[in-house]
């Protein structure tokens, strides 16, 4: 039975989606303040955390950014902020997805689904014997294998998401993909009006190779369409 983390300071919330996580067959353990040393002792063993920004005792990014530097687990976002900034940081520290209060439980649980899946693939071509496969876009290279994206020989520091857009348009260079469509392949469930996502992901993949190599552009705006690899 797969273990989720709710770290939610609302006990009404953090029980309601306990309730729907374990109807669907999941183990749930809850944590009410952002303490981060309460919380590091809960990770062993946990596939996945729903994490609130507004905690008493701590601050949702900054515990965020203390996960991802300890473990790889998918992180969803879920807070009353939501404004586009607050989004755009959220994702930015490396969560796997944002979801603004209210939502309704039905979606939480698809994206939990959807989450989940992603990881269970990605570690089971992690540990498969397959041959090492690097897609080479000029001093661009992508090692599916490794998860590794580097520029010049340099590796790049890219979250699961990241890398999961640039494999995408690598894999099809010059093809122009919506933004809709990154989202559906990537996130791997149909796009809830959730473009904006997709934007944030691309905006941090440039500003990455931008501070690693300046004028050295990979991923091309087709305006009123999508992106692509040029």
């Amino acid at each position: 039975m797969e273990k989720i983390l709710v770290i939610e300071d609302d006990k009404s919330i953090a029980r309601l989606q306990r309730d729907y996580l374990e109807i669907n067959g999941y183990e749930v353990v809850i944590e009410n303040t952002g303490d981060i040393t309460r919380i590091i002792p809960l990770l062993d063993g946990v596939s996945l955390i729903i994490l609130d920004l507004m905690l008493p005792n701590g601050n949702g990014i900054d515990i965020c950014k203390k996960i991802q530097s300890l473990k790889d687990i998918p992180i969803i976002i879920v807070s009353a902020k939501n404004q586009d900034m607050d989004i755009v940081l959220g994702l930015g520290v490396g969560a796997d997805d944002y979801m603004t209060k209210p939502f309704s439980t039905n979606e939480l649980i698809a994206r939990v689904k959807a989450q989940l899946r992603r990881y269970s693939k990605m570690k089971n071509a992690a540990s498969s014997n397959f041959e090492d496969s690097n897609i080479i876009i000029r001093d661009f290279m992508i090692n599916e294998m490794t998860k590794t994206f580097s520029v010049a020989g340099e590796t790049l520091e890219l979250t699961p998401k990241e890398f999961d857009i640039i494999l995408l348009l690598s894999r099809h260079r010059g093809r122009v993909f919506a933004k809709e469509e990154i989202y559906e392949r990537v996130w791997k469930f149909d796009s809830l009006g959730d473009a904006f996502t997709v934007t944030v992901h691309v905006k941090r993949i440039r500003e990455k190779i931008e501070a690693l190599s300046p004028n050295t552009p990979l991923i091309e705006t087709v305006w009123g369409v999508g992106y692509k690899i040029i």
